[in-house]
């Protein structure tokens, strides 16, 4: 399959990769018929998904089955109506009706939107009404059933609300029911490369979130995410922590893995355990693992000697700092290696450490040479190695790399600002080391300006963190006569900590700071809270703590 889409599959060495990937970009390429449908027309028996919950049911899909279960529910969603461009939003978790209902939705040509079941009534009215979302398909649990019954009076473009189960309350259509019924599926291509097929509503840390539109080329720039960050062939398990109402669902639990040929194993759980995501990879033997670094830490917190992960041979993380301990640590208990890897919701993976690299701890990587990434300064002009600068990738709108998105729906002017001149704007600050590896110093809003220093908030936070009292944490700039702004930490300490709050622990956490980075990052003003502020996706509200 991969090399349908890709001039050449293996490579020697990073600069071969670097030189030599050329993805192929077929016409009017549709994820459902090209990757799915052809799996399902070459190898039938093959397992596309391998699906299991916290409550100890088991299923594998084949490609038969996922073909069969697509074309249903494809029928069932034309039977109502629904069809090319329509927005049909999914709360799904981690139920497998996900797979059925976002391949469905390609194959028609219509939008999904996929979105978390911690959305309330409010937050579906803005979605709806700023998407004109026609129908929305959700698990059939009462508080999501309420929240979504709740903002139909507000949402006038919702004409179907649809349950999967297991309660289908009045006014809501029964999703099993409905694709047993439905027609047979006739397939037709009805989209281009350049109709939107995705869309995500991205919440920043101030205003309402935006809408980023991608289009039918999108999956094919997860090639990249799932052959090379995720190292995934035909042979592998891949398990990639995340609901499907975030952006890395599609990352690591749909498109680079079809096209690799993976299986892809879905833990369909209420609250992450570490002991059962553990299980979960001793038992069905998974190959390839990908999860943020905290679940790594929950990990070796809970004794990995007491589970065998033998079968375990990949390991990739991304959304958070890295503390270097962690890796060291998962590396001398399983012998795996922890590959970073860097993106937005508006682009795949666009740094990332591949298999032919050493991984740096607290590196993204290198850049992705699907796309063209360069670190400037605030003319735009390219910085020198060891200088802070905004990450950019250099296309035009009209000539874009697969992967990076259309721009925002309905907000021309907020694409403008961020994507002009053949440069889009990531807004995301990185250096780069001697070794051409990027990283991470913050959002371009959040870097702190202290006495002439630059000084990025996820260098000191990740420095905070190594800190055995400290939970979690943020570090913004507060105002000073002298220096501009200073560093300051707002900390969430642990249970066992919290009796200590006072000078004497705000002086030992500042010295732990001076000692495991430059001194002058060191936070001078330290405040203890119970909780930080954070946006419904978990990003920490760094604008609020400014206020």
């Amino acid at each position: 399959m991969l090399e349908r889409f890709v001039e050449k599959t293996t490579f020697t060495s990073q600069e071969d990769f670097e030189k030599n990937l050329k993805i192929k970009t077929p016409e009017n390429f549709n994820f459902g018929y090209d990757v799915v449908d052809a799996w399902a027309a070459e190898e039938p028996e093959k397992i596309a998904i391998r699906w299991t919950n916290d409550h100890g049911a088991h299923i594998d899909f084949t490609y038969a089955e996922l073909k069969k279960k697509t074309d249903q529910t494809a029928a069932y969603f034309q039977s109502l109506g629904i069809g090319k461009g329509d927005m049909v939003m999914l709360i799904l978790k981690r139920r497998y009706e996900f797979w059925f209902s976002i391949i469905a939705l390609h194959k028609i040509g219509a939008v999904a939107i996929p979105a978390t079941h911690l959305l309330t009534e409010k937050d579906i009215i803005y979605r709806a009404q700023a998407a004109t979302i026609k129908a929305i398909v959700c698990v059939g649990e009462d508080v999501v059933l309420e929240h979504v019954k709740n903002s139909l009076p507000k949402s006038p473009s919702v004409e179907y609300v649809i349950s999967v189960g297991p309660n289908v309350p009045e006014g809501f259509l029964d999703f099993t029911k409905g694709i047993e019924s439905a027609p047979e599926f006739k397939p037709k291509r009805v989209n281009t490369n350049h109709d939107i097929s995705l869309m995500y509503f991205t919440s920043g840390t101030t205003g309402n979130p935006k809408m980023v539109a991608h289009d039918f080329c999108y999956p094919l720039g997860h090639i990249v995410t799932g052959s090379f960050w995720h190292n995934l062939h035909e042979g592998s398990l891949h398990l990639t922590v995340a609901d499907t109402g975030w952006g890395k669902a599609v990352w690591g639990k749909l498109y680079g893995q079809m096209i690799a040929g993976a299986t892809i194993f879905v833990y369909d759980h209420e609250k992450f355990t570490p002991a059962d995501m553990l299980k979960m990879i001793q038992d069905y033997k998974i190959t390839s693992f990908c999860a943020p670094p905290t679940i790594f830490r929950f990990m070796i917190l809970e004794d990995l000697r007491k589970y065998d992960l033998s079968s375990l041979k990949w390991c990739t993380i991304a959304g958070e700092a890295l503390n270097p301990s962690v890796y060291e640590e998962f590396h001398k208990l399983t012998g795996v290696k922890l590959h970073e890897g860097f993106g937005q919701t508006e682009t795949t993976c666009t740094v990332l450490t591949t298999p032919w690299m050493e991984p740096k701890p607290g590196s993204m990587g290198r850049p992705n040479p699907a796309y063209d990434i360069d670190i400037v300064d605030e003319e735009g002009k390219p910085v020198e190695q060891g200088t802070h600068g905004e990450i950019v990738i250099r296309a035009t709108r009209d000539n874009k790399p697969n992967g990076l998105f259309l721009g925002y729906y309905r907000a021309e002017e907020l694409t403008e600002n961020t994507w002009h001149d053949g440069v889009y704007h990531t807004g995301d600050v990185a250096w780069r080391d001697e070794d051409g590896y990027l990283w991470f110093v913050g959002r371009n809003d959040d870097v702190i300006k202290s006495s002439g220093y630059r000084i990025g908030p996820f260098e000191v936070e990740s420095a905070l963190m190594t800190h055995p009292a400290v939970a979690e944490c943020a570090i913004t700039g507060v105002p000073d006569p002298v220096r501009g702004q200073v560093v300051k930490a707002t900390i969430v300490l642990k249970a066992e900590f919290k009796d200590k709050a006072g000078d004497d622990l705000v002086k030992d956490i500042q010295n732990h700071v001076k000692h495991t980075t430059a001194p002058y990052k060191y936070p001078r003003v330290v405040e203890f809270v119970d909780v930080l502020p954070k946006t419904i996706s978990g990003k920490i509200k760094r604008v609020d703590l400014r206020k």
